[in-house]
């Protein structure tokens, strides 16, 4: 029986000890820096390439490995009634500097955004669906 127990209790801190050692293998010590946060692109304006508003970012889609591939952007609309959420891919918006703000541009007109498919947040599923209501 204590060859039992001490066999499991060195089991325990092998296993503890290559957890944690997993964990830390994980943790930077510094971040990139090229990396920008979320925050600049959620809630942020969208502006084509005359500077004129077309929309605003309303939720950033990321890939089972972490990658962000696709944009939900709010366009048309007062205040948030009788907008549509239009999805494009995150490589077709570019962020620069402006005034010390990331400003976020596309290469494309509110009029485009407007015609684009529609989509809708189903929370039952947890994820962007097709508006077929429009």
């Amino acid at each position: 029986m204590k060859h039992l127990v001490a066999l499991t209790a060195g089991a325990l801190i092998a296993g503890s000890t290559f957890a944690a050692s997993a964990v830390r293998a994980d943790v930077m010590t510094t971040v990139p820096n090229s990396s920008l946060t979320v925050t600049d692109w959620y809630k942020q304006d969208v502006y084509d390439q005359t500077n004129t508003k077309i929309g605003q970012v309303a939720d950033v889609l990321v890939d089972q490995d972490g990658r962000i591939n696709a944009l939900i952007v709010g366009v048309g609309g007062f205040l948030g009634a009788g907008e549509k959420d239009v999805a494009v891919s995150f490589n077709t918006v570019k962020a620069t500097m402006k005034d010390n703000k990331i400003y976020l541009t596309m290469n494309t007109t509110k009029d485009a955004l407007k015609a684009a498919p529609g989509f809708k947040y189903d929370s039952n599923k947890n994820t962007w669906v097709p508006d077929t209501t429009r």
